[in-house]
């Protein structure tokens, strides 16, 4: 860790790696605004258009955890930077895209770059100075919903005064940028201690069982949740999942160490992150689309996409203020009661969404409480992972909190979509969900809320003081140079209580 790094220096760094997240995360909004226009734009269907979104979806989850493996064994800075040249790859790719299947290429290539988000956490606990490392990863764990929020009116203006394809030049320069960054501010650090190879049959099957599922809850309500695609889908999930499992335990350079992550502080942290994800993206469900619906159904708003857009700004900015108050938390009670606090703010955004979600104002008010504890959750779920993680396993650690993060965000739109699609009425040949539809949601994304802090509350609190490495272990690839699960390493610089 470069503890000695002068601020202007480690501002660099975590600025750098900030702004990494945030593109990456604005991969995921920028073809929003087209979503309606791209069968005609891509001389497709309208399913077949719909993969456009999908596919970068698919290939982030399965990104996370293979590249933070990728990161402990072989250096994160270095995958950092092979995850911003993706995300030039898939941009110029789609830029340079007018049908089908060369953009799907290019937004799966694109998807990959999610990788970033999880490398930059654990990036930040190599190189930033202890003081720092609290709001530092606060901010970057964020960065998904912060970059959410400014890439949809940014894309939406885009799209409507200039050509569609210069949201993909722009993506591809603004990575481009975030690239040089990195290279001038970002220092490289050893690999971390982790020894051994990369697990290609377990990222083959994770790959495997993770694309099964994930196609299956997002295609589910599409194909139909009993058609024999989706069930066959899910069945392949189940078995493949379960033998990578098996073989993850029995080999000696795991993909995951699910033997670490099976241990109550990391499983519980994993399982609320679900939970969180879910309940993040129910708001991003709900607020946009009562702000478009038309006025004449008596509970729309009537805005435009660019003005729903920008009526979602708040979000963004109360997440990036937000998130340095959530690590003073965490700096004096623990991350476990930065993860309950934020978890409760979310349930009363929710609350107050039923009163609140018949006004403009009022849905920038809940959706902004929603997301204060979006920057509260998302800032302390990391950081618990990383006291419970020896230092060689941090990356991989992170990615597979994120992919757990990504699961929630999948379950919920596909959860939600089919709620909102059974409360719905026909009007004038198109399907719109009923207010009563708007409010079950809400209610649904409270009650996914009030489960993380229940799930929190079962969090062991970390033992202080944390006790020494224990011996080597035969059969482990890094056992010689990392400290035991569950326990952090005394030169870490970063060991929050609880």
């Amino acid at each position: 860790m470069n503890a000695s790094a002068s601020p202007a220096r480690t501002g660099g760094i975590v600025a750098s790696l900030s702004a990494a997240g945030i593109v990456a995360s604005l991969m995921g909004t920028v073809v929003i605004p087209l979503v309606a226009q791209l069968p005609e734009l891509l001389d497709t269907s309208t399913a077949n258009a719909s993969w456009v979104v999908t596919a970068p979806l698919l290939t982030g989850a399965v990104a996370t955890p293979v590249f933070g493996r990728l990161g402990d064994l072989y250096g994160k800075r270095r995958m950092l930077l092979i995850c911003v040249g993706l995300l030039v790859v898939g941009s110029l790719a789609s830029a340079v895209s007018d049908s089908l299947v060369p953009m799907v290429i290019g937004r799966a290539i694109q998807g990959i770059g999610m990788g970033i988000i999880p490398l930059g956490i654990s990036t930040m606990r190599d190189v930033v100075p202890p003081e720092r490392m609290g709001s530092s990863v606060a901010l970057m764990s964020s960065s998904l919903g912060i970059g959410g929020a400014f890439g949809l009116p940014l894309a939406a203006g885009v799209a409507q005064n200039a050509d569609w394809h210069a949201l993909f030049w722009g993506s591809a320069a603004i990575s481009l940028l975030v690239g040089f960054a990195v290279m001038r501010f970002v220092p490289g650090v050893p690999a971390g201690g982790a020894r051994g190879r990369f697990d290609i049959p377990g990222t083959i099957g994770l790959t495997v069982g993770l694309v099964s599922l994930l196609l299956a809850v997002s295609k589910g309500a599409e194909w139909g949740w009993t058609s024999a695609t989706t069930l066959g889908l899910f069945a392949a999930a189940v078995i493949v999942l379960l033998a990578w499992g098996w073989f993850e335990l029995r080999t000696t350079d795991p993909l995951v160490d699910l033997r670490a992550t099976a241990r109550r502080r990391v499983l519980l942290t994993n399982l609320a992150s679900i939970v969180i994800g879910f309940a993040m993206f129910a708001q991003s469900l709900v607020a946009p689309q009562l702000l478009q619906l038309p006025k004449e159904l008596g509970y729309g708003l009537g805005q435009s996409m660019l003005a729903a857009g920008l009526w979602m700004v708040p979000t963004g900015l109360v997440m990036m203020a937000f998130s340095p108050l959530g690590a003073k938390l965490s700096a004096r009670f623990g991350p476990r009661t930065s993860l309950l606090t934020g978890s409760l703010i979310m349930a009363i955004g929710y609350g107050l969404a039923l009163p609140l979600m018949g006004s403009v104002a009022g849905i920038v008010v809940f959706s902004c409480v929603v997301s204060i504890g979006v920057a509260f959750a998302y800032g302390a779920m990391p950081a618990i992972i990383m006291a419970s993680v020896p230092a060689s396993k941090t990356a991989s650690a992170n990615g597979f909190n994120a992919l757990m993060r990504s699961i929630g965000l999948s379950v919920s739109s596909a959860v939600i979509g089919v709620l909102l699609a059974q409360m719905s009425n026909d009007i004038g040949g198109f399907t719109i969900p009923t207010e009563n539809g708007f409010r079950v949601a809400a209610v649904v994304g409270g009650a996914a809320a009030l489960a993380a802090a229940l799930l929190t509350l079962a969090i062991p609190r970390a033992t202080a003081p944390l006790p020494a490495p224990d011996a080597p272990q035969p059969g482990t690839s890094d056992a010689a140079s990392a400290p035991e699960a569950g326990q952090l390493s005394t030169s870490t610089p970063y060991a929050p209580r609880g």
